[in-house]
């Protein structure tokens, strides 16, 4: 059986928000006992809890909502790049080990910066540089992930690497856990839901090695 990584940090009423958006909350709408047959859960969270996808609506006033994105750039091939305590922004001398020049790139990138994914909002968390991203889509990059809450800095204003985004028309994955996952190369499933005017989505993330040529 092909090995699979599971990305996706467990969700629930203490998973770790942004300060201010809502947490996960749970109740039940039905519960299984004399006249009712079944458990119905009614679930109340922000769509950037636990593993997600932004959407150009998220950093952009007139950008797509998560429902409305192709899913090609959530499915296929990814690069897993440790970069583990390389302070709070990543820059291209931190990814270059991976990154070989002159060697082809798959277009999805997984940045690896935590030694242990937090289980607790860190207001410190890592980010990338703007120009690291803009290098990255340079050679082709179609989606970038990271294990931190952000791709900017949790004070950040401007974001100023959303907006890389927003204009290189890459997409994002954050809040990954990839504590597991040795470097290298791997087949991405990430898909969002079909939320036709949310900002976001939150995502079952898996990473499944590639298959062999024969």
């Amino acid at each position: 059986m092909q090995q699979i990584w599971d990305i996706s940090p467990p969700i629930h009423a203490d998973a770790p928000v942004f300060p201010g958006d809502a947490p996960y909350q749970q109740h039940w709408a039905a519960t299984l006992g004399p006249g009712c047959p079944v458990n119905v859960a009614t679930l109340s969270l922000s769509p950037h809890v636990g593993a997600h996808a932004d959407a150009p609506l998220h950093y952009d006033p007139a950008g797509s909502p998560v429902g409305l994105l192709p899913l090609e750039p959530f499915l296929g091939p990814c690069r897993v790049i440790h970069a583990i305590d390389r302070g709070p922004l990543l820059r291209w001398s931190d990814l270059a080990h991976a990154l070989p020049t002159g060697q082809a790139m798959p277009p999805r990138v997984l940045v690896r910066c935590y030694r242990q994914a937090p289980t607790q909002w860190d207001p410190d968390l890592p980010a990338f540089a703007p120009e690291t991203l803009e290098q990255l889509a340079d050679l082709g990059a179609c989606l970038i992930g990271i294990d931190s809450a952000s791709i900017d800095p949790a004070d950040s204003k401007t974001l100023d690497s959303h907006q890389v985004i927003r204009r290189r028309g890459l997409r994002v994955l954050e809040n990954l856990v990839l504590d597991e996952v040795p470097e290298g190369d791997y087949e991405l499933i990430a898909l969002p839901l079909k939320l036709i005017s949310a900002d976001a989505s939150p995502v079952r993330a898996v990473l499944r090695r590639l298959s062999q040529p024969r």
